[in-house]
């Protein structure tokens, strides 16, 4: 997969993870605009009517494109790039659906699955240790 395909993977993600709890809030709302525009994709044919809510996005929809993201063999590094994405646009709006939190789950079994434990249990504690960080900072 090209970088410029990557890319606008994620951002697919990320307007599928907003979409996850039935509906975009307008923080995530505003975060993603600003995230499409920053990456030069808010114009793209693709991402135009998921980005400007012409069509929701349906979480099958949302964990094909993580499965398509991420390839047969993720890497730690790729996991936790994505996890970090998806946890500023879930922090964005102050709060964590439920949908939201067994996406982030989901995504850190993956990631064990490419580690070893004890690496793994390291890389789980930075990670929780980051999305805390951010909930206390956005308090």
């Amino acid at each position: 997969m090209t970088s410029n395909s990557n890319v606008k993977t994620l951002i697919k993600i990320l307007i599928g993870t907003a979409w996850i709890d039935g509906k975009i809030h307008p923080e995530e709302r505003r975060y993603l605009h600003r995230i499409a525009q920053e990456k030069g994709l808010a114009n793209d044919l693709e991402i135009q009517p998921i980005l400007h809510e012409l069509r929701a996005v349906k979480s099958e929809e949302c964990y094909q494109w993580v499965k398509e993201y991420l390839g047969d063999r993720p890497t730690s590094d790729d996991c936790q790039t994505l996890i970090e994405s998806i946890s500023a646009l879930i922090y964005s709006d102050g709060t964590v659906a439920t949908e939201e939190a067994q996406l982030l789950a989901r995504l850190q079994l993956v990631d064990a699955a490419s580690e070893t434990t004890e690496s793994l249990f390291d890389k789980v504690l930075a990670v929780i240790r980051k999305i805390y960080q951010r909930g206390i900072s956005e308090l």
